[in-house]
């Protein structure tokens, strides 16, 4: 074989894999960095905290399953909460330890995703939380502000699972108990939350997406048992899926410190899942 043909081929082996990483980056740039085009876990809605803030250090391991047509996700989420300054405030870090995904043909093109299934170990962001308890009036109302953040720690931004973009939101929980009996360990509380929530994303002319955080739900309690129940989610100013709604409900048990928890997410718009978890919580 002449020197030029074999010049010819070594070329071609070698600018192979450089076509492949130019593909893969070229169809990076279309994906849409919103709650419609990503993962279940991408873009966490803000917890609602019914403005009390727990005494105790609480560790919580969940099982998820989330499903929507063309994606079936199951992961594993850890949070760990530590009160301070006697319970006035606190601080909670969470994140998804690894997250199995199969998308369809459809659902992958519709991201503009690489990937159906993860070829390797995908991991999530990690999220801080920071809670202040600002005022604590049985007469008047609860209220709780917080600073949080989320972090570029994702994986699989290629599959749009995680943006590996940083996210923050700040948000005030009002409550306030609409009935009471103290012998029976029972209330019902209404709870209002409101904020400003702020992603990062890979648009070169707009670097950001603003929202407003919004939720309002209902606590119920009984001896052991803790039933929630909200509505919530937090519009973008984009209009390309940055508009998602949640309904939410949480059942809880709770036994000498022990807390079995289990939780179930209905995406009202933009985020499309219908999400189940069951949890484990060791209060401190």
């Amino acid at each position: 074989m002449n020197k030029p043909i074999l010049l010819l081929l070594l070329f071609s082996l070698l600018a192979a894999p450089l076509r492949a990483d130019d593909w893969w980056w070229e169809k990076m740039e279309h994906l849409i960095y919103t709650p419609r085009y990503f993962g279940p876990n991408a873009f966490p809605i803000p917890e609602m905290m019914a403005a009390d803030l727990p005494s105790r250090w609480e560790v919580e391991v969940r099982g998820e399953y989330h499903t929507m047509p063309g994606d079936k996700t199951k992961d594993i989420f850890a949070r760990a909460y530590i009160p301070i300054v006697k319970g006035k405030a606190g601080i909670s870090v969470s994140g998804v330890i690894q997250e199995w995904y199969k998308t369809s043909p459809e659902v992958r093109d519709e991201r503009s995703a690489v990937e159906t299934e993860p070829p390797i170990p995908c991991h999530g962001d990690i999220i801080v939380n920071c809670y202040y308890q600002i005022l604590r009036n049985r007469r008047w109302a609860d209220i709780v502000i917080s600073a949080n953040i989320k972090t570029a720690s994702g994986g699989r931004v290629c599959d749009a699972r995680f943006t590996d973009a940083a996210s923050y939101w700040f948000d005030a929980n009002i409550a306030r108990n609409l009935w009471e009996d103290p012998s029976r360990n029972a209330a019902i509380r209404l709870q209002v939350l409101a904020g400003f929530y702020c992603w990062m994303t890979n648009d070169d002319r707009n670097r950001q997406n603003d929202a407003i955080c919004y939720g309002v739900g209902v606590r119920g309690t009984y001896r052991h048992f803790l039933l929630d129940a909200d509505f919530s989610g937090f519009n973008g100013y984009r209009g390309e899926g940055d508009k998602p709604m949640q309904l939410r409900f949480k059942l809880e048990y709770e036994l000498k410190k022990n807390i079995l928890s289990f939780r179930y997410r209905h995406g009202v718009r933009d985020i499309l899942y219908d999400s189940y978890s069951l949890a484990y919580i060791r209060c401190f």
